[in-house]
C-alpha cells in the first residue's frame, strides 16, 4: 500500500521555524526525485521545492529562496523541509509529492502569526 504521511505542521509566530517531514511506503523511494507544494486558503496549490533522488541536486521556488531547505533520508524514506524565517504568506497546507508514482501525501498544515 502506497502511502506518503507528512507531519510537523503546526502554529508559528512570524520569524520562527518548523521541520516538516514526509514519510513514504509501499514503494521505492530511493528511485523517486521528490517535491514540496503548497496551497495557501483560496489559492491554488504551487510548486516549494524539489529533491532529485539520490538527493544532490534541489530547486526551490524564488519566494523561500535562502529560507527553506529540502532533505532526504532513503534509508528512512524520509523527505524534510527546514522552514526558517517564516511569514504570514507562509502560511497553508504543505503536501509532498513522488514523482515516479505521481501521487501526494495528504498534508500538514502550517499557520504563521502572531
Amino acid at each position: 500500500q502506497v502511502q506518503l504521511v507528512e507531519s510537523g505542521g503546526g502554529l508559528v509566530q512570524p520569524g520562527g521555524s518548523l521541520r516538516l517531514s514526509c514519510n513514504a511506503s509501499g514503494f521505492a523511494f530511493s528511485t523517486s526525485g521528490m517535491r514540496w507544494y503548497r496551497q495557501a486558503p483560496g489559492k491554488e496549490r504551487e510548486f516549494v521545492a524539489f529533491i532529485d533522488n539520490p538527493g544532490a541536486r534541489t530547486s526551490y521556488a524564488d519566494f523561500v529562496k535562502g529560507r527553506f531547505t529540502v532533505s532526504r533520508d532513503n534509508a528512512k524514506n524520509t523527505m524534510y523541509l527546514q522552514m526558517n524565517s517564516l511569514k504570514p504568506e507562509d502560511t497553508g497546507f504543505y503536501y509532498c509529492y513522488a514523482i515516479i508514482i505521481g501521487r501526494w501525501g495528504q498534508g500538514t498544515q502550517v499557520t504563521v502569526s502572531s
